[in-house]
């Protein structure tokens, strides 16, 4: 009795893959073994830059705030410290995004936090 293999699983996968990896370079996009090195590598960074991605942001907020408020004479340290003492419950997100495209509203809130 022959061996039975099951090419039209195995044929899937492999499709899958390389599907997966179309746009990359060289033999990443033709080569199944260097494809699925690839395609692993890839998904890993992936992965863990999904949550670099929300620290790179922060770091981006924290910067926008900083140079906003400077302006005002105080430092990003100050200002925030002086939120939480007056409960003004805005996160760092709204915060740069006032300082960058509503100057007004964000001047309010430093001029409230100030007194």
């Amino acid at each position: 009795m022959p061996r039975s293999v099951n090419k039209v699983a195995s044929k899937a996968r492999r499709k899958k893959i390389l599907k997966q990896t179309k746009g990359q370079f060289g033999r990443r996009k033709n080569a199944i073994t260097v494809a699925k090195n690839s395609l692993e590598k890839g998904l890993t960074y992936a992965y863990r830059d999904r949550r670099n991605k929300k620290r790179s942001f922060r770091g981006l907020w924290i910067s926008r705030i900083n140079a906003a408020v400077r302006e005002y004479g105080m430092s990003y340290s100050e200002f925030m410290g002086y939120l939480k003492k007056n409960n003004i419950d805005l996160n760092r997100k709204v915060l740069a995004d006032l300082a960058m495209n509503n100057p007004e509203a964000f001047k309010s809130i430093v001029e409230q936090v100030k007194q």
